[in-house]
């Protein structure tokens, strides 16, 4: 048997989606207080988005379903087998309109966010001195209150910015979920993995 992490919150439905839409499961369930769920012949945990990869990595899960970006953050060490399309999503650096101009001419700024790593990479890249503030949740209100000049977040219809006054001013790249593999199960359970991979990829069972 299969087990397959898969992430609470936004990404949830579709992943669910798209495994009843694959064939993978015939029925489907409720993401509520339960954390483990027995569906056919798959086992699934259901985890906070960033702990998906703790999960494959250590072989509690063999299988899961994570961002783009929680995999850029973490970079763990597990096998990223196939790009699934759903769940897309921009990686920004979002402010005021007003500091768009400092922004632009500045060689150092405060960023708030919740991903420290991908942010202090993309400000060494650019050569720009940036201190990091890590938060865990209401990214948006740090720029409001001078806790950061701006904010580096996940963004996907942009209405939590706009209902906070704040506009993107930058994007890093995008994001979407991805299936990945801890590295031992696809070496020891090799056939129920391509088994779920070729459902997702269109393969033949010959190929």
């Amino acid at each position: 048997m299969l087990k397959i992490a898969l992430p609470k919150g936004r990404l949830f439905e579709e992943s669910l989606e798209l495994f009843l839409k694959k064939g993978i499961i015939q029925e489907g369930f409720e993401e509520g207080r339960r954390l483990s769920v027995r569906v056919g012949d798959y086992e699934f945990l259901l985890v906070k988005p960033f702990d998906v990869p703790v999960y494959v990595e250590n072989g509690v899960a063999d299988l899961g379903v994570v961002g783009r970006d929680v995999l850029l953050e973490k970079k763990p060490d597990l096998y990223v087998l196939f790009d699934l399309g759903i769940g897309f999503c921009r990686i920004v650096v979002a402010g005021k309109e007003e500091n768009r101009e400092k922004y632009l001419k500045s060689s150092y700024i405060k960023v708030a966010t919740k991903y420290p790593r991908i942010t202090q990479e993309f400000f060494s890249e650019k050569g720009i001195k940036c201190k990091v503030i890590p938060l865990s949740g209401s990214v948006e209100l740090a720029p409001l209150i001078g806790l950061s000049d701006f904010i580096v977040d996940l963004v996907q219809t942009g209405r939590t910015l706009r209902e906070n006054n704040l506009v993107v001013i930058e994007e890093i790249t995008t994001s979407t979920a991805m299936l990945v593999c801890n590295r031992a199960s696809y070496r020891n359970k090799k056939a129920e993995v391509l088994k779920v991979l070729e459902r997702f990829v269109c393969l033949s069972s010959t190929r």
